[in-house]
């Protein structure tokens, strides 16, 4: 029984080899991922819950072999202490039977006189032999090891050796009496029995240490492995789902940045393939909306142009009859009608241009542009600007390299520059900064103007919007598309545009500018 179990648990618990395990473990997964195009016809939430389901199923196994394991253990342990109890029972009856047939052999050796011979001797001593045989056949029924077997017979040939001597003295009328060297040899073999049955507990007890301690390995084992597998379908997971919130995000920043040429393809489970759905149909809504807007704004722009032209022509015929007959009020108003044409002229200009940011021609001429000089190119152009109002410049600037649109980063610091000189008072100070934070561009252009209230902030950068401040001031009549432009061309360079607030003890209008070092958000 002993050894059926102590096997069972053996092969059950062997030490796995890890090449063929891993191997084994490897062909089921390429499997599996060759097959995993089921997860399309998923839901997140079928896919989440199949995943928890998958990751599990490994740590109830663990769990499972774990209690099995200890069940065996504990089992394996019970049958050898109960075996090795009465092993131990039966083991010190054969002893005590052992000092019985000694005592009942030298009482009969000692009445070998027949005259003194008592009948009930030869029985009492028939007795004690029986059961001295008795104690040994029930110890070699108990299957015990084959050197304790072999001490058992030789212990009950020396007994046998004895008795056939007692019993032939009976017989011959001058027979050899049994020596002590043959008591000696009994009670040798006697104690040679005990020790190698006290040796065997020993072993048995220490096998079942070592055998418990194999099988603790094995289980550390599979729950090891076990807790891999269900990491590796946790990371499968993860994989999955990772990629198409990757391509969701990334989908995002395409509608965001204004990329509506390249189609929107979201792979995954069918909500997040659904997701994708929306999003490519929102970025086919939104390229018809911006053709719709950019051919509204360009024909706009065309029509206004000839009777533009038209009216310029006359408001210049007027200025020179006016000037001709002399005649102040007639001059007055003939350079006003001039004035506003030439300003007619300017909105449909920058609305041309603002209809055509959009179409992007240029985005594939992106280069190196050190931002640095771009904006000490563009202050030098605004001096004359800065010496009118004599306004002060504080330069805060590091070298700063950049992926970028030579053109429109050029207009952008243009565009900044020229609202700072505009709303500046006369005597006033233009703090500009420049520098590196990390994976970005950052430049800040501040002035000491009248400022852009709160609530104003985020409509500032809109067409045609202009603020309170602007209404009806003698610094800043402009087209309303000069920060529309600018929010445009860095969202060209996956950026951002913002107005923030303001450095303490001041109160002007401070516009952060951040585009990515690589042209990539």
């Amino acid at each position: 029984m002993k050894e059926l179990i102590t096997n069972f648990v053996r092969d059950m618990f062997r030490k796995p080899d890890s090449s063929k395990l891993l191997s084994a473990l490897s062909g089921r997964l390429s499997s599996l991922f060759g097959r995993i195009k089921f997860k399309n016809s998923l839901s997140l939430k079928s896919l989440i819950l199949l995943g928890f389901v998958i990751a599990v199923i490994p740590l109830f196994l663990a769990v499972l072999y774990a209690a099995f394991g200890m069940r065996e253990t504990s089992a394996l342990g019970r049958t050898i202490n109960s075996q090795i109890f009465e092993q131990t029972k039966t083991v010190r009856l054969v002893l005590q039977k052992t000092a019985d047939i000694e005592r009942k052999a030298r009482l009969f050796i000692l009445l070998s006189d027949p005259a003194l011979r008592q009948p009930y001797e030869r029985q009492s001593y028939e007795t004690a032999r029986a059961s001295f045989k008795q104690a040994l056949d029930a110890l070699l029924k108990l299957n015990v090891a084959n050197k304790i077997a072999l001490l058992v017979n030789e212990l009950a040939e020396k007994e046998k050796l004895i008795y056939q001597q007692i019993i032939g003295s009976m017989i011959d009328s001058n027979p050899p009496l049994p020596v002590d060297e043959a008591f000696q040899g009994l009670r040798e073999a006697s104690n040679t029995l005990s020790r190698e049955f006290e040796s065997h507990v020993d072993h048995e007890f220490t096998e079942l240490r070592l055998q418990s301690e194999s099988l603790e390995q094995g289980l550390l084992t599979k729950a090891a492995v076990l807790l891999f597998i269900s990491f590796v379908f946790i990371a499968a997971l993860l994989v999955v789902l990772s990629r198409s919130l990757r391509q969701l995000d990334a989908s995002i920043r395409q509608l965001g940045s204004g990329e509506l040429e390249h189609p929107i393809s979201v792979t995954g489970p069918a909500d997040l393939r659904y997701l994708g759905d929306r999003l490519e149909w929102l970025r086919t809504h939104l390229k018809e909306l911006e053709v719709s807007k950019q051919q509204f704004m360009q024909n706009v722009a065309r029509e206004i142009e000839l009777p533009l032209a038209s009216i310029r022509e006359g408001a210049e015929h007027l200025v020179n009859e006016a000037d001709k007959e002399a005649d102040s009020a007639q001059q007055t108003l003939a350079l006003n009608l001039s004035t506003n044409v030439e300003k007619l002229k300017t909105v449909s200009d920058e609305l041309l241009r603002y209809s055509q940011i959009s179409i992007k021609p240029e985005m594939n001429r992106k280069q190196t542009i050190n931002m640095k000089d771009l904006l000490e190119s563009v202050i030098k152009d605004f001096e004359m600007s800065l010496q009118a109002k004599s306004i002060t410049l504080k330069k805060l600037v590091r070298p700063v390299e950049i992926s970028g649109i030579h053109e429109q980063l050029r207009n952008i610091i243009e565009e900044l520059m020229s609202n700072a000189v505009k709303y500046s008072p006369p005597g006033g100070e233009i703090r500009i900064m420049l520098r590196d934070a990390g994976t970005q561009m950052e430049l800040e252009i501040e002035d000491e103007g009248p400022g852009i209230e709160p609530d104003e902030r985020s409509q500032v950068f809109e067409p045609f919007f202009r603020g309170k401040d602007a209404e009806g001031g003698d610094h800043a009549e402009g087209t309303g598309l000069g920060l529309a432009i600018v929010k445009e061309y860095v969202a060209n360079h996956q950026g951002k545009v913002e107005v923030i607030d303001s450095r303490q003890d001041q109160q002007g209008a401070r516009i952060r500018v951040q585009i990515p070092l690589t042209g990539e958000a």
